[in-house]
């Protein structure tokens, strides 16, 4: 389960924000993955704003990648908005590029 959730990291790695150039999993966008022993991966993500222009287009590309995902059967995404995304959810590399620090 490990190494299958580790692919999915990789493949969230390679999704960007159109708005701004660092991935979705750096930005701190993937609050969480789960995945049944079938297969089925469950997302919850964030978008940076509840406004944000790829609202609609963004989820669905990610459940895409997701489920080219050798392993992954299924891919369904939640997008919540609680807990609020900030910067300070940007991993240390995502504030270095962006020059938070």
């Amino acid at each position: 389960m490990e190494h299958l959730e580790d692919k999915i990291v990789e493949i969230l790695k390679t999704i960007f924000d159109p708005e701004i150039p660092v991935d979705i999993y750096e930005l701190g966008l993937i609050y969480e993955v789960r995945i049944s022993k079938e297969g089925v991966v469950e997302l919850d993500m964030t978008l940076t704003s509840p406004n944000c222009p790829v609202a609609e287009s963004l989820p669905k590309d990610v459940k895409e990648k997701v489920e080219s995902v050798e392993g992954v059967t299924e891919a369904h995404v939640n997008i919540v908005f609680d807990p609020p995304w900030d910067k300070d959810m940007m991993s240390e590399e995502a504030k270095l590029e962006l020059g938070f620090l």
